[in-house]
């Protein structure tokens, strides 16, 4: 049985087999647009997608303790991610690798993280991505937060394109049945925020269908908060960035938030701790791979119908040595991460080190110094 979204038809212009419908798309633009780069697209995903296998593997020979896998929604992933512009902030869940890519993030920092040498990574304030949220749906509260701010420096509606900014929570369906992504759907619809809700819907809360968590299409729930929702093809990142790209508009110009349902799958195990194949079949996921966004896109800049976009042999001989790089890079990357210092996670909690953290510092370092003496004491005596 395949299970797929409680959905119709979400909107797209490229259609699996790699027709592109430019009317279509273009009716749907704004004068906001921005032409997507496909090429750059097609690379953006590309790359995204060996960061990913590249990772599973280090995880697999035991350089990671964990990875969560982004396989089968770099279609939607790149078409958010090129749709925002640097003053836009973006708050992530833990899956978002391609838009960590697209936004200069080192995808080394991203390994740190899963290999527990560092608590985030990277500093979000250096290109507006914040870090990585393992505690379902707590972004949706951050994103509202700081789109309040936003709207209090005044940096919305002021019609200035270097100034006005957006806000761009991203999340999975399973997220939707927890109370924070409730609740920031609520402040955002009362204070016309400018946030845009981007849900990868890509079927499956770990074991649990969507099916089981919404009777409704996810995009339909926004209208029960006041506020818009639309429901786009996720693997189609040609519609995705157009939708997202809309959105972003009309947060930065004061119209508010916007829920936005990127159909799409998972198409490897929740995690590399995950057996995917407990609780669905494999043939879904054969259906879902005939839906490959990497392919459809593909296939159009192979084609004549690309014109001045076309790609060809030598492009992606090239892309395909740059893969090799990224991955060599990778992967020495990976085993030169430091080791982090037992101090790290008290120096880091806050701003300034309270009393109390002072002494439970001292203690853990003594415990560690204490632990350390005894297993040289053990070595010597075994020795």
């Amino acid at each position: 049985m395949i299970n797929t979204a409680v959905a119709t038809e979400p909107w797209s212009v490229l259609s699996p087999a790699g027709e592109l419908q430019r009317d279509e798309l273009n009716a749907r633009s704004t004068q906001h647009k921005s032409p997507l780069n496909l090429r750059e697209a097609l690379r953006n995903m590309v790359l995204a997608r060996r960061i990913d296998t590249e990772a599973i593997a280090l995880q697999r020979q035991g350089e990671l303790g964990l990875w969560p896998s982004l396989l089968g929604q770099e279609g939607a992933q790149v078409g958010a991610g090129l749709a925002l512009r640097p003053q836009d902030v973006v708050f992530p869940t833990y899956r978002e690798h391609a838009v960590a890519w697209c936004f200069g993030v080192d995808p080394v920092q991203l390994l740190g993280l899963f290999r527990g040498t560092t608590m985030g990574g990277w500093d979000p304030r250096e290109r507006n991505f914040n870090l990585y949220t393992l505690v379902i749906a707590a972004q949706t509260l951050h994103a509202v937060g700081y789109a309040m701010g936003i709207v209090r420096d005044g940096d919305v509606g002021t019609g200035i394109p270097e100034r006005d900014r957006a806000v761009i929570a991203f999340l999975g369906d399973g997220a939707l049945s927890q109370g924070e992504a409730n609740e920031a759907f609520v402040w955002a619809a009362a204070q016309q925020l400018p946030v845009v809700f981007f849900c990868q819907n890509n079927q499956w809360a770990i074991s649990t269908p969507v099916q089981t968590q919404s009777r409704v299409p996810v995009y339909q729930r926004a209208g029960g908060f006041g506020i818009e929702g639309v429901q786009v093809d996720g693997n189609d990142v040609v519609a995705t960035h157009a939708v997202v790209e809309q959105a972003l508009a009309k947060a930065r110009a004061g119209g508010g938030p916007t829920l936005i349902e990127a159909v799409t799958y998972r198409r490897n195990p929740h995690t590399t701790s995950d057996d995917d194949l407990k609780y669905r079949d494999r043939t879904e996921n054969e259906h879902w791979a005939a839906l490959d966004p990497i392919d459809r896109l593909r296939t159009f800049l192979l084609s004549e119908e690309a014109d001045g976009e076309r790609i060809d042999d030598e492009f992606l001989t090239a892309l395909a040595d740059e893969e090799e790089r990224l991955a060599q890079r990778l992967r020495t990357g990976c085993r030169s991460l430091p080791t982090p210092n037992p101090e790290d996670p008290f120096v880091h909690t806050l701003e300034r080190m309270t009393r109390e953290l002072e002494v439970q510092r001292d203690e853990h370092l003594a415990f560690i110094a204490a632990g350390e003496v005894d297993a040289t004491a053990t070595a010597e005596i075994t020795q």
